[in-house]
């Protein structure tokens, strides 16, 4: 089979993290015995199904998908990673709809909404998150690959940039270290790499390498070299761990239904997962249904253009 190019590995990306969020949604905080069996998974559940958010319309991402489009933004208008701008956005996300679909907001959480509230008290964005051990959130995953589709520099810059943004909401070193393998894996798919998790986790075990606490984060609490796991919580160490089990699957369809199934965090899994499985696969390898039906696409299409341009 042909290999998708890099503009197509690019859009499938974004897409398909909006996708895979959007999917989610109607999903989110059911058990996984009670989500549909994978055939059954639309934006529009089955009937019957008791769906979360009712008043928001089907194929609408959330938190995931509108915070990951600022953090995009933000790296296309100023040309790097500006904590204070992309703080900036988050404030106009939380209080105006920036970049949220109809520019309704309808779930923030918990973490996030306190660092939020300490930027507006003046709290420098770099410290505003949270770092205790009981704030690792996936907060700040869910959100981190756009920067993986922007960035060029070095992989120690990107590993660096992606706990930066981290630190905006989610402060603990764990999470930073989620998201800094995150977007390595999603680099090594990029590039093609025929083992991009196996090549991330070296990549990011050379960086750390003088890095005490950062090797512990990882070796310790993520452990890289175990077998997938899926669990649907909100645990940032169970959604990394559960994206990687669902894209042990071959499409991005099976992929993302398989994160939905796991229950609970379902937009957020589907997202981390989505996000992946459509690196790997390009544009093209998300159901066309899902892409003409996902809302959004003024916010969406002038902000692909731009990373494509950037890219090319």
């Amino acid at each position: 089979m042909t290999q998708p190019s890099l503009n197509d590995r690019l859009a499938g990306g974004l897409v398909g993290l909006l996708v895979g969020d959007a999917l989610g949604v109607p999903y989110e905080f059911h058990p996984p015995e009670t989500i549909p069996t994978s055939e059954l998974i639309e934006y529009k559940p089955p009937p019957g199904f008791a769906r979360s958010h009712r008043g928001v319309p089907p194929g609408t991402w959330s938190d995931d998908g509108a915070q990951a489009l600022c953090l995009l933004a933000s790296l296309l208008d100023c040309e790097r990673l500006d904590l204070a701008d992309f703080a900036t956005r988050l404030l106009r996300w939380c209080d105006e709809g920036y970049l949220a679909v109809d520019g309704v907001v309808f779930d923030i959480g918990v973490t996030t909404g306190a660092a939020l509230s300490a930027v507006r008290q003046g709290v420098a964005p770099g410290e505003a998150g949270r770092d205790g051990v009981y704030a690792n959130g996936n907060g700040s995953l869910m959100r981190v690959l756009p920067l993986a589709l922007w960035h060029q520099g070095t992989d120690a810059q990107l590993v660096q940039a992606a706990q930066l943004q981290s630190c905006v909401t989610h402060r603990h070193l764990r999470s930073q270290v989620c998201c800094a393998l995150y977007c390595l894996w999603a680099r090594r798919i990029l590039e093609a790499h025929p083992e991009p998790w196996q090549a991330a986790v070296q990549t990011l075990r050379h960086i750390y390498a003088e890095d005490e606490a950062a090797t512990e984060e990882l070796e310790w609490s993520i452990r890289p070299d175990d077998p997938p796991e899926g669990k649907g919580s909100g645990y940032v160490v169970d959604c990394l761990r559960s994206a990687r089990w669902a894209c042990q699957h071959k499409t991005y369809a099976e992929v993302v239904r398989s994160a939905i199934r796991l229950g609970n965090d379902t937009d957020t899994t589907a997202c981390v997962a989505g996000g992946i499985a459509g690196l790997r696969g390009g544009i093209e390898a998300i159901p066309l249904q899902w892409r003409e039906a996902l809302r959004g696409q003024d916010l969406l299409a002038p902000l692909l253009e731009r990373l494509l341009m950037v890219r090319g």
